[in-house]
């Protein structure tokens, strides 16, 4: 994986389990037809959304090297991301929710490198380079909105998700890919859409990462800035879309105050959405965000947060009052009173202190699962990670003595003490013993004789979050892309296409004077009725030379492909009207 990029410090933070879901850009892979499309829309983009864009957007633009006529290449980028103290990296489309935040904690924005079809170009549900590069990209030039980015990614990354997330994130992707990609038959797409509304209905009780993913949604990617009477877009949706762009700033869409209802607002990635969510500044979006976050599992911990992970049949982490954390599958626990009075892992566990792994508490130690009581003893007011050595003494918990510790709630540990583990404040989190036996009530649930038995010390759980507390205690480098993009092979007729795309460019770039535009033209009305971005491209070319007979033909021939497939007109007409606008008011 480590050859997928160009390295820069930046990226050289990111963990291997990031590092899987890289792959190269293949900047040579970008046809003639892609790159125009790019330009079309960029060009577009810079004339409308001057207006009705944060000022950060045209600045952005220029700081983070986004050219107006070239797909951007990674390499490049990077090169001057690097200014900013943030860099890129291409993946293939859709990534799990919890590692594409967890890319924006490390500073790194993640950006599909595959580019909208020309049939797609006013918007499409896939992720794009435009949406990636052109939307996401220019606004973290602006300090207070990359500092919300980066502390939402690692807020983010440590929602808990469900397994029907999951199944909702596969059935997306699949969407997307199906949707952009060439000769889809309709019938497919609508299965495809079934099936994701189908599990929309059925989600039950949202998780933290829906929850949360509605934020990022109605922020980084649907996001107003403003008052709701004058709102400014910064939300790379709405900045990546001609067609949204525009229609967002209509009064057919809703303009709701941003506040921590968006959390619970759903949205549908395959439609227009019907409302949007105004800020007043870049601030008040980390204010929202810390809100939230205070009612994540990752701040109150507790039965509910062992509950979540329960749920999510995933790896994640509860970190006691005394520092311990525990990362694992969890698969059970025993509650008294609204409480966790013991809890269970299943397969390989680690037991860690403040994010770095107890020495001799990894998998390989606890490669079958962890459990372990939580809470006071009974009887006692002062908790074990409370109790000095003198305390300790008095109620014989220290080594070589065979001790009966009976917990609030009916676990009861008996076992010889062999050693303890104290953190940096001197408190006992961990006791090993042998002989020992677990039980609640009559019920077993640990013994064994020469096998020691590590038990956690800490009178609650602070703290439930997705993920390993130490991220090399698990590998979880096991990504592998099963469904991307659709590559279909070229016709001559369209390798033909792509090759008039090119000369017009050659020519308007100064590599290729020589070119008749007369014949390309010629060759388009003949043999590709159904394309209209060549021809607008011509008559801008025509509008520059001053060539109003060449520039009259080709209005005449659009005027005829509008009739022919009326659903381009405004594409066609916005291109015109580009074209015949003084080229110096466009930026370069």
């Amino acid at each position: 994986m480590r050859n997928n990029y160009q390295r820069n410090p930046i990226l050289d933070k990111l963990p291997e389990h990031l590092r899987q879901f890289i792959k190269p850009q293949n900047y040579d892979d970008y046809s003639a037809i892609d790159q125009a499309v790019w330009r079309y829309v960029m060009r577009k983009n810079v004339d409308y959304l001057g207006r009705v864009a944060h000022s950060s957007y045209l600045n952005g633009l220029k700081k983070t090297g986004i050219s107006i006529d070239n797909i951007p290449n990674m390499y490049g980028m990077n090169r001057i991301l690097q200014e900013i103290g943030w860099a890129a990296v291409a993946v293939d489309g859709f990534i799990p929710p919890s590692a594409f935040m967890e890319f924006q904690a490390y500073n790194v924005l993640v950006i599909a490198s595959d580019i909208r079809q020309l049939e797609n170009i006013e918007y499409t549900p896939a992720p794009d380079i435009i949406h990636e590069g052109a939307g996401h990209t220019p606004i973290i030039a602006n300090p207070e909105y990359a500092e919300y980015l980066r502390r939402f990614g690692e807020i983010g990354c440590k929602a808990i998700s469900s397994k029907k997330d999951y199944e909702l994130y596969e059935a997306v992707r699949h969407l997307s890919i199906i949707k952009e990609a060439p000769n889809t038959p309709e019938n497919e797409i609508k299965i495809a859409e079934s099936k994701i509304e189908t599990l929309q209905q059925n989600m039950g009780e949202p998780s933290e990462m829906a929850l949360i993913r509605n934020l990022h949604w109605w922020t980084v990617e649907y996001g107003l800035i403003g008052t709701i009477e004058n709102p400014k877009i910064y939300g790379a949706g709405l900045l990546s879309s001609i067609g949204e762009s525009a229609w967002c700033m209509t009064n057919e869409v809703k303009k709701i105050p941003y506040s921590k209802i968006a959390a619970h607002t759903t949205f549908d990635i395959t439609k227009p959405q019907p409302q949007l969510f105004v800020t007043p500044d870049f601030s008040f979006l980390s204010q929202v965000l810390e809100e939230f976050a205070n009612t994540m599992a990752l701040r109150t911990g507790g039965l509910e947060g062992l509950k979540k992970l329960i749920d999510s049949q995933e790896i994640g982490t509860i970190e006691l009052s005394t520092g311990l954390q525990v990362s694992g599958n969890f698969t059970n626990v025993i509650a008294n009173n609204g409480n966790p009075i013991f809890f269970q892992t299943s397969g390989p566990t680690a037991l860690s202190y403040r994010n770095q792994e107890l020495v001799g508490q990894g998998t390989n130690q606890h490669p079958h699962g962890f459990g372990s009581p939580i809470g006071k003893l009974k009887g006692i007011n002062i908790a074990i990670e409370n109790m000095s050595p003198r305390d300790l003494k008095a109620y014989t918990i220290f080594e070589g003595e065979i001790v009966v510790l009976e917990f609030e709630g009916g676990i009861k540990v008996k076992g010889k003490i062999i050693t303890g583990t104290r953190n940096l404040q001197g408190e006992i989190i961990l006791i090993t013993l042998k002989n020992c036996v677990v039980s609640y009530f009559e019920e077993i649930l640990f013994q064994s004789e020469e096998d020691l038995y590590n038990m956690a010390i800490g009178e609650k759980v602070v703290s439930a979050f997705h993920g390993p507390a130490d991220l090399s205690s698990f590998n979880r480098v096991t990504h592998e892309v099963t469904s991307t993009k659709h590559r279909i092979d070229k016709t001559p007729k369209q390798i033909k296409l792509e090759e008039l795309y090119q000369q017009v460019r050659d020519y308007r770039e100064g590599k290729n004077k020589t070119i008749s535009r007369n014949k390309v033209f010629k060759e388009i009305q003949d043999n590709y009725p159904n394309d209209w971005l060549l021809s607008v491209e011509l008559y801008e070319l025509a509008m520059k030379s001053k060539n109003i007979e060449f520039a009259d033909s080709i209005t005449t021939y659009l005027e005829q492909v509008k009739l022919d497939n009326p659903k381009i007109g405004k594409l066609i007409d916005n291109g015109l009207h580009l074209a015949k606008k003084d080229n110096k008011t466009i930026p370069s």
